[in-house]
């Protein structure tokens, strides 16, 4: 059986990233529904986060979106960050939403606006140098809707060269970590549609690009833990973006639609010693919150990967082996199963207990009424919103 002393250790060093933009108003593509209290400035969005890990203790990072969350002095926010006892994580860059990114980014077929996009992303180096980020994270909207309309090989051209661009600028610490979705909003061609386009252009690159798996950004019926077991295997997972799907890209809060998916890509994490904050893996959430308070689904999706990941340590790792090399199906099944069905509540409840923590988080918060109080204080000004 697990040891549970060693189990208790690496929950305790678990690190979980939040986003910055789920703090603020999100919706549908046809509504965003907005909630009283919500930050209206980057350091309130850092405000709200601190919350998350003052009750769960295991969420010391905020990862932002620029220019969603733009500042005049960046090492300023960094403080600001510090003083909340967290610190500024991944910078994600934007180059989406832009009118002239209407035919891509880098990959656009016009050469001023290829400048424009990796303009944007070495301005993003510069602030991971201002706020000592290790990690700056790509996503490219970039593809096509039509067949014709642009040359493929043309489009991987370009983004291989603003790729190679940016990465001579990172500094010896800094890592690029590449993130793929297989569709939206191109609809024929996305230019980062997959795992293996990504691995490519990472191991053209060198050393310090990674994949970024997010858990939404895949067809229905994706073996999700197979990709990460072979980044893992390749030293190439950089990161995740933790959320739930039930038919595409729903962005719905992590173990919500499959918590047992959950559980075997951790299981897979957990095998490869990969838990570790050492292993350079990035634990983040990136969720958004149409209709739950923002503050309190950020502390329960932080607690959905932490039951998860209790019950990948729980795996009985000896039996399981053994009954991997026996061929003996049902109980290496088995194995996985008896952990998954294990109700790991009372031992999450201690551990927090044990870090001088209230041993049921969401509960302590409302009680903190610091709901109340953001609802109370945050009137007039402009709430931060999807895509702002």
């Amino acid at each position: 059986m697990p040891d549970l002393t060693a189990v208790k250790t690496a929950l305790r060093a678990q690190r979980i990233e939040l986003p910055s933009w789920a703090f603020g108003n999100t919706g549908t593509r046809f509504k965003v529904f907005a909630q009283p209290g919500v930050p209206r400035t980057p350091q309130e969005k850092i405000d709200d986060a601190a919350q998350v890990h003052k009750f769960t203790g295991v969420a010391p990072a905020v990862a932002v979106h620029i220019p969603w969350d733009t500042v005049d002095d960046y090492a300023a926010l960094s403080g600001h960050a510090a003083a909340g006892g967290v610190a500024i994580g991944t910078v994600n860059a934007n180059v989406f939403q832009d009118d002239d990114y209407k035919l891509g980014s880098v990959c656009n077929p016009d050469p001023r606006v290829r400048r424009k996009a990796v303009a944007h992303l070495l301005e993003c180096v510069d602030i991971m140098d201002a706020t000592g980020s290790r990690d700056l994270k790509l996503w490219f909207a970039d593809g096509t809707n039509y067949p014709g309309q642009d040359d493929i090989r043309s489009r991987q051209d370009r983004l291989a060269g603003a790729l190679a661009e940016v990465y001579q600028r990172l500094g010896p610490a800094q890592r690029m970590l590449l993130e793929y979705k297989l569709f939206e909003p191109s609809f024929y061609t996305t230019d980062v549609p997959d795992w293996g386009t990504s691995l490519l252009h990472c191991m053209t690159l060198g050393p310090r690009a990674e994949v970024v798996v997010d858990t939404g950004h895949h067809a229905p019926g994706t073996n999700i833990e197979f990709i990460v077991a072979l980044l893992l295997r390749a030293g190439r997972l950089g990161g995740f973006d933790f959320n739930s799907r039930f038919y595409a890209d729903d962005d719905l809060m992590v173990g919500a639609a499959d918590p047992f998916q959950l559980f075997r890509i951790l299981h897979e994490v957990a095998a490869a010693d990969a838990l570790r904050p050492e292993a350079g893996i990035a634990f983040m959430l990136d969720q958004c919150h149409n209709i739950e308070p923002k503050i309190p689904a950020q502390i329960r999706s932080v607690m959905n990967v932490q039951e998860a990941t209790a019950k990948a340590l729980l795996i009985d790792t000896r039996a399981l082996a053994a009954a991997q090399q026996a061929g003996d199906v049902l109980a290496a099944n088995a194995a996985l199963m008896d952990a998954y069905n294990t109700d790991v509540r009372p031992l999450l409840a201690g551990l927090r207990e044990d870090m001088g923590l209230d041993p049921d988080p969401i509960a302590a918060y409302q009680r903190s009424g610091y709901a109340g109080k953001i609802v109370a204080d945050r009137v007039g000004g402009t709430p931060a919103s999807w895509g702002s």
